[in-house]
């Protein structure tokens, strides 16, 4: 493995892939190469992350879900060791062995804030006609909640796919995953959205 993917490989810096909770999926951009018309059939799967777990939790799902659309895919963690992640020599030794034509590679490239201005609301309770002391009380009886700003934490993962006999970019996807503390859903939803993506472009079978 020569070439492009190396080039790209030596930039990847290793990072704990996020797993939080998965609010939302959004992709910004999605690009493949209109000259690349064949279907993957073996993908190298690989997390760019420094947590062992981590990687092996996300490069799990992602070959589960690539092998339920008929595409065979390998874990990267149980052909490499962790201390072999940056091997760019180990790694086309591996595919290459293995007979992997593609290479699947994420990370995450960062994490961003957005924040949200959420204005106040006035509440009033069922008012009462009956009496006179219903009514005249009406307007002490009002609730008011004031505004706030809301933040909201997002993931910026980047996914790339190439080729492995020329190292050439066939698909990348970034996208943007909303994050939150309450539950564990983020790898499933994330590499879904991925996983349908490749789909709707040809790269996967449904």
């Amino acid at each position: 493995m020569t070439g492009y993917l190396r080039s790209r490989l030596v930039y990847l810096i290793p990072i704990a892939l996020l797993f939080t909770a998965c609010a939302t999926t959004e992709l910004n951009s999605v690009w493949k190469d209109p000259s690349y018309q064949a279907r993957p059939a073996k993908i190298m799967v690989i997390g760019v992350a420094k947590n062992p777990l981590n990687r092996r939790i996300f490069e799990d799902e992602f070959v589960s879900q690539l092998k339920a659309r008929g595409t065979d895919a390998i874990a990267s963690y149980t052909v490499l060791p962790d201390k072999q992640q940056d091997d760019r020599e180990a790694i086309a030794a591996k595919v290459k062995e293995l007979g992997a034509d593609t290479i699947l590679i994420t990370r995450l490239v960062s994490k961003k804030i957005v924040q949200t201005y959420v204005p106040g609301s006035t509440y009033f309770p069922p008012p009462f006609y009956g009496n006179w002391p219903d009514y005249y009380g009406y307007g002490y009886r009002y609730m008011y909640t004031p505004g706030y700003i809301a933040q909201d934490e997002y993931a910026v993962i980047e996914t790339n796919l190439y080729e492995a006999k020329s190292d050439k970019l066939i698909w990348a996807a970034s996208s943007e995953t909303g994050i939150s503390d309450s539950n564990q859903g983020i790898i499933q939803s994330y590499i879904g959205v991925m996983v349908r993506n490749m789909i709707g472009l040809g790269l996967l079978g449904k």
